[in-house]
């Protein structure tokens, strides 16, 4: 990091979840794709990413009054997805019905999380979890055994607002009782964990844990912005010895 001296400390470290500090404990391929391939059709990967584009920074509150109505709105967007890959009426509903499995499927925490989050709240910051997750965003968090070391956690279901969207960030930050530029975002995802949060004021980490099989690349860094290829990696950095406020943080998600 390196406009420590300029902007100040920080308060609090905020994670996205999946890819970031939990995951399906996977191979990297799309878990979308694998659902496709098992009812035999194909998820091409660049009609995969444009799915998820047409949807972040996006305004849904209107679809976020209750757990029902989110979840139709849901099946309608994968429906949507499932017929622009060709598949067949009869076999809508099962392939839509085994996404939705895949994204509700048991989740375990990297192993550098749950060591990260805890050291750092005995540094006295505030931990908090910002996501484009499903409604029970707070039940996977349990279920993943992070829920002791989170002071609070928001997902984009609940807000009515995915990342990059700015209300999603205000409504994590406005829950840990901090300012953006008290903030550090943490995440796996470029447009919603780093170029979203810098637009607000806050510092961001772009998470990137190398795959030797993929030719993939991560993408340039923003001046403001730094890379690791763990959260655990966060520990040995200056900025995050010492917070502005001593003592511990809450007693857990909440």
């Amino acid at each position: 990091m390196t406009d420590t001296a300029t902007r100040g400390p920080l308060r609090a470290v905020v994670f996205d979840f999946y890819g970031t500090i939990a995951w399906h404990g996977e191979a990297a391929a799309s878990p979308y794709a694998t659902v496709f391939s098992r009812h035999g059709y194909r998820l091409d990967e660049a009609v995969e990413a444009d799915y998820f584009a047409t949807y972040d920074g996006i305004e849904h509150a209107e679809h976020s009054t209750s757990e029902a109505v989110y979840e139709s709105w849901v099946r309608g967007r994968l429906a949507g997805l499932a017929r622009t890959c060709g598949v067949r009426d009869d076999d809508l509903e099962p392939l839509v019905d085994a996404l939705r499995s895949q994204d509700v499927a048991p989740v375990i925490p990297y192993p550098d999380a749950a060591p990260t989050l805890g050291a750092l709240r005995r540094r006295g910051f505030r931990i908090g979890v910002c996501s484009n997750w499903g409604w029970g965003l707070d039940r996977s968090i349990e279920q993943a055994g992070l829920g002791p070391l989170i002071d609070a956690a928001v997902t984009s279901a609940r807000v009515g607002a995915r990342k990059p969207h700015r209300v999603i960030y205000e409504a994590i930050t406005g829950a840990l009782g901090v300012s953006a530029t008290e903030t550090l975002f943490v995440g796996d995802s470029f447009h919603p964990d780093v170029t979203g949060p810098l637009s607000l004021g806050m510092r961001a980490v772009h998470v990137w844990r190398e795959d030797p099989d993929s030719a993939r690349r991560p993408p340039p860094l923003p001046a403001a912005a730094s890379r690791v290829r763990s959260v655990g990696e966060l520990l040995g950095w200056p900025l995050l010895a010492t917070p502005a406020a001593a003592g511990p943080s809450g007693d857990g998600l909440r």
